[in-house]
């Protein structure tokens, strides 16, 4: 109950600044890779992606082991209530099978989460938010081109979360089990010439024998507006299991809402070495809708008559000005119908 409480208040106050939107009219996945972006998808935006993965973890020093399976990762993401705030549920389902190579060998089949959380993020803070003002230069091709140092300040997000754990759980240490918290804070840098960094520096289930801290370091590119590729480091450290992993890989955009990509996962160790190859999708169903401008269609309280009036005044006036404009500099006026 303390912890929904924090949770409630935590969210209270990310949600009392100033509004701006952050939908795009492609999809923002946070696929390929296991970062996290700093942007949500945008309110009245539904998203899912998974991606189905196969693995193969080989221990060769002590104790050797070996194991193959395949597993599934997956995200539900909605944009609630703010353009800065994302509810998702997210969470690794693995089925594998591990062989001890002992005196007898033997085999052990293991299936269960590796992870399954419920969270909430938050935009704190967005460079990009004025992007207006920054359109690209007409004339000059170095001035769209050459780096920009403002694209050193990246957008900040927030992250907190539940996690779920089973008890007797293979995928974790000894007993770990029920609700643990997860932290999360995210930056994203988006340079020019579509180059995109992502940092998440994570804390997980925290309190428990498993307090894992983690980082992952992301960086994309997009050489065309249907192909990116990415690179991918994240280091784990924890009583229970530390890790190094790298990760590389690409992603086409089928259409503006479905997204596939690809990647493969290794390391560098033996205490296990790590191979795995996923294939993965994204798509979005879509109900955004941007907030309703003021304009002069507006009901300001004048009846049919007085508003035919005034727009008769103002075209009048408009068209004053442009024949004294024409007159003076002795030029022709053409309609076109």
């Amino acid at each position: 109950m303390k912890l929904i409480k924090s949770t409630i208040l935590i969210l209270f106050v990310l949600v009392s600044t100033q509004m701006y939107s952050q939908y795009t009219d492609v999809i923002n996945s946070n696929r390929p890779g296991v970062s996290r972006s700093a942007f949500s998808v945008g309110t009245k935006v539904a998203q899912f992606e998974v991606g189905p993965y196969f693995i193969k973890e080989k221990r060769t020093p002590a104790l050797q082991t070996e194991t193959s399976g395949y597993g599934i990762d997956f995200a539900a993401r909605y944009g609630f209530l703010l353009e800065q705030l994302e509810l998702n549920i997210e969470g690794t389902y693995q089925n594998d099978t591990k062989t001890y190579f002992s005196t007898v060998p033997f085999d052990e089949n293991r299936s269960n989460f590796k992870n399954l959380t419920i969270g909430a993020k938050y935009l704190i803070f967005d460079p990009y938010k004025n992007s207006e003002n920054d359109k690209p230069n007409l004339y000059s091709w170095k001035a769209n081109h050459q780096f920009k140092w403002s694209s050193l300040i990246p957008a900040v997000s927030a992250y907190i979360g539940v996690n779920y754990d089973t008890k007797n759980n293979p995928y974790t240490a000894p007993g770990v089990e029920g609700i643990s918290p997860k932290v999360m804070l995210i930056s994203q840098n988006n340079f020019n010439s579509g180059w995109v960094f992502v940092i998440n520096l994570i804390k997980d289930r925290i309190g428990t024998d498993q307090s894992d801290f983690s980082y992952i370091l992301t960086l994309t590119h997009s050489f065309s507006p249907k192909w990116v590729i990415f690179g991918e480091t994240q280091g784990i450290k924890s009583d229970f299991y530390a890790d190094n992993l790298f990760r590389f890989g690409g992603a086409y955009l089928w259409g503006k809402d479905f997204q596939l990509d690809t990647a493969v996962t290794l390391n560098t160790k033996d205490t296990p070495s790590v191979f795995s190859v996923n294939f993965g999708a994204s798509y979005r169903l879509d109900f955004h809708k941007d907030k309703i401008q003021k304009n002069e269609n507006i009901d300001n309280g004048a009846s049919a008559k007085e508003e035919g009036k005034r727009r008769s005044r103002k075209n009048k006036k408009t068209t004053d000005v442009i024949e004294d404009y024409n007159k003076k500099h002795k030029r022709k006026v053409q309609k076109f119908n």
